[in-house]
């Protein structure tokens, strides 16, 4: 879970391997997501480019579970999810969220970018 105190942003504690939010919410998995908006074919290249230039520090991501992307070609969105288990989030806070300074900073300079946010969830499959 994580703790906030007044005037501050969340911070991550040691969580247990399978945290319950409530009952029947469950989860082992938190991703850090990064997104933005873009304009034009050419800037979701561009877009694309800064994510392969950061594909090498994500892969050192301690507790890492995986990094999906998702393209919407209607609302023009881009977003990159770094999943990482929950008991290493903390340490992955601390080392602030591994290249994403780096990735943010690079979209924040490509003309046709816009809206460019992060925020973090958790993440677990639905058993069917």
């Amino acid at each position: 879970g994580y703790k906030t105190t007044k005037g501050s942003a969340r911070t991550f504690q040691p969580i247990p391997i399978m945290p319950e939010i409530t009952k029947g919410v469950s989860f082992d998995t938190i991703a850090r997501e990064w997104r933005c908006k873009w304009d034009t074919k050419e800037t979701l290249a561009k877009v694309q480019e800064v994510l392969d230039g950061v594909k090498s520090e994500l892969k050192k991501v301690e507790g890492l579970k995986g990094v999906s992307r998702t393209v919407c070609g209607g609302c023009l969105d881009f977003k990159v999810a770094v999943s990482v288990a929950a008991a290493n989030f903390g340490d992955f806070e601390k080392a602030k969220f591994g290249p994403e300074e780096k990735f943010i900073e690079a979209l924040k300079k490509i003309e046709g970018v816009s809206q460019v946010e992060t925020q973090t969830f958790t993440i677990m499959p639905v058993e069917l």
